[in-house]
C-alpha cells in the first residue's frame, strides 16, 4: 500500500447528501487516495443531533455537535448543511483557518458568494462548488475552466428537478398541476412547502451562479428576474402541444448587445421550447444545461439534478480536486469576475411570445387586436382562433409574435386587457430556444 500524505476532512451536515458523502469517503478510501495522491481521512461529521435517524449507518464516534472545533483541525471542509446560517459562518471560519472548502449550498453562494470568494482569495484558499448548480451534472468546471478562453453567449438550463417532473407529467399525461405536485411530494421530489421550487427561487439561485461564471461578472440574486410555474394549467399545456412546443421552467443567462454597450440578462420563467430542441426531451426530475459559446458552439450537459448519491458524486469530485491542490501547493485559482458587465432588467430583453386571449366572438375583433399589437410595436407571426361552441359568445385567440421588447409587450398586453374586446388575457408565455 502506498504511504500517502494524510489530509484531514471535516464534514458539516449528514442529511441525504452528507451521509452519502461520508459513506463513500470511507467505502472507497483506498481508491480515492490513489486518485487524489493523498489519504482523505474523515475526522468528524458535525450534526445538530447525533441521535437523529439517518439513511446511512455512520460511526457514532465521528458525529459531533461541535462544528467549530472540527473545522479548526481540518485541511478540507465539506459544507452540506444548506441555508445561510450557520453555514456562512462555518465556511468563513474554515477559509480563515487555511482550509479549502467544498459546498453544494446554492442559496449561500447566490447571496454571499462574493464575500466567500474574497475571503478565500485573501488567504490563498479555494472554494469548490460543482454540486451547487445542477446536482451531479458537471457544469461548474466547464464554465470556469474549459470555456474560460471562449465567450459564452447564452445559457438555457432546466436546473430544478421538481418543476421539470411536474411540467413533464402535465405535458405527457395531461395531468393537472395540483395532482402532480401532490405526487411529487409523496415521492420526495418536492418538499412539504414547495415554494422554493415551484415559484422559481431555487432555479434563480442557480442562474445567478451560472451567469457569474459564464460572464465573469458578479450577479446578485436580486438582479435575477423570477417567475414560477403555479399559473401553468392543462389548457396552456394543450395549447403549447398543439403549437409544437413544450413548457419548461428555464434559467436563461444571456449576453446582450456588444462592444461598449455589452450587458447581460439573467432570468427564470416558464417558457415554450420547440419540441425539436434538445431541452424539450429532458424528462422526469432530470436537469440539463444548454450552453452556446462563440467558438465551441452548442454544448449540452444532461443528468440527475438532485439525489443524495448523485450529488455526492459531484461533491467527491471537488474533494479530490482540493486534495490534489494541497499536494501540489500554491494558492487557489480564485473567481474571475472582472468583466463587471451591467445586468439589464427584464423590460430590456427581446424574445418571441405566445399570447392567448379570450375575446368577444364578433366581427372586427381580430382587426382591433391586431391594431393594438401593431401600435405597441409587437408584430404578429401567426394567429389561431377557436370558438368554444355554437352558442358561445367568446372565442380564444392564440397569437404567436415575432421578437419584441419585453417592455413593449407588457404595455401592449395591458392595453389589450383594457380594450373592451378582450374578456381575459389567458396567458403570456415567452418562446426560447430559437
Amino acid at each position: 500500500m502506498t504511504d500517502y500524505r494524510r489530509l484531514r476532512v471535516a464534514l458539516l451536515g449528514a442529511g441525504a447528501v452528507g451521509s452519502q458523502v461520508a459513506s463513500l469517503l470511507r467505502q472507497h478510501a483506498d481508491e480515492l487516495a490513489d486518485r487524489a495522491g493523498a489519504r482523505l481521512e474523515l475526522i468528524g461529521i458535525a450534526v445538530r443531533d447525533v441521535d437523529a435517524p439517518r439513511e446511512v449507518d455512520l460511526p457514532r464516534e465521528l458525529l459531533t455537535t461541535d462544528a467549530e472545533s472540527l473545522i479548526v483541525g481540518a485541511d478540507i471542509v465539506i459544507e452540506l448543511m444548506g441555508g445561510i446560517e450557520p453555514a456562512r459562518t462555518h465556511l468563513l471560519a474554515a477559509i480563515n483557518s487555511g482550509a479549502d472548502v467544498v459546498t453544494a449550498n446554492k442559496a449561500l453562494l447566490a447571496t454571499h458568494g462574493p464575500e466567500i470568494f474574497d475571503a478565500a482569495d485573501q488567504v490563498g484558499a479555494e472554494v469548490y462548488y460543482e454540486a451547487a448548480a445542477a446536482g451531479a451534472i458537471p457544469i461548474i468546471r466547464p464554465l470556469r475552466d474549459s470555456l474560460a478562453g471562449d465567450r459564452v453567449q447564452r445559457i438555457m438550463g432546466i436546473v430544478n428537478g421538481t418543476t421539470n417532473y411536474i411540467l413533464d407529467r402535465m405535458d405527457t399525461e395531461g395531468a393537472e398541476f395540483a395532482d402532480v405536485l401532490a405526487d411529487a411530494q409523496r415521492l420526495g421530489y418536492a418538499e412539504a412547502d414547495p415554494t422554493a421550487d415551484v415559484e422559481g427561487y431555487d432555479a434563480a439561485q442557480k442562474a445567478a451562479i451560472l451567469a457569474s461564471l459564464a460572464f465573469h461578472t458578479t450577479v446578485p440574486l436580486e438582479s435575477v428576474h423570477r417567475e414560477g410555474i403555479t399559473a401553468i394549467d392543462k389548457s396552456m399545456m394543450d395549447a403549447a402541444r398543439h403549437a409544437g412546443y413544450v413548457i419548461k421552467l428555464l434559467a436563461v443567462c444571456e449576453r446582450l448587445n456588444g462592444g461598449a454597450d455589452e450587458s447581460i440578462s439573467v432570468r427564470v420563467y416558464p417558457a415554450l421550447v420547440d419540441r425539436a430542441h434538445p431541452l424539450a426531451s429532458v424528462h422526469g426530475a432530470n436537469n440539463a444545461v444548454f450552453v452556446q459559446a462563440e467558438a465551441a458552439g452548442n454544448l449540452m450537459f444532461y443528468g440527475a439534478g438532485a439525489g443524495g448519491v448523485q450529488t455526492a458524486s459531484a461533491v467527491l469530485g471537488d474533494v479530490v480536486s482540493a486534495a490534489r491542490r494541497h499536494i501540489a501547493g500554491g494558492v487557489g485559482v480564485g473567481e474571475s469576475t472582472l468583466a463587471n458587465l451591467p445586468i439589464v432588467p427584464i423590460g430590456r430583453v427581446t424574445t418571441r411570445y405566445q399570447i392567448t386571449l379570450e375575446v368577444d366572438d364578433q366581427p372586427g375583433v381580430l382587426a382591433t387586436v391586431a391594431g393594438i399589437l401593431s401600435d405597441g410595436r409587437v408584430s404578429i407571426a401567426n394567429v389561431e382562433q377557436t370558438v368554444a361552441g355554437e352558442d358561445a359568445r367568446t372565442a380564444r385567440l392564440v397569437i404567436g409574435t415575432h421578437k419584441a421588447l419585453e417592455q413593449d409587450l407588457s404595455e401592449t398586453v395591458d392595453r389589450l386587457a383594457a380594450s373592451g374586446v378582450v374578456e381575459r388575457v389567458v396567458s403570456v408565455l415567452r418562446v426560447e430556444g430559437d
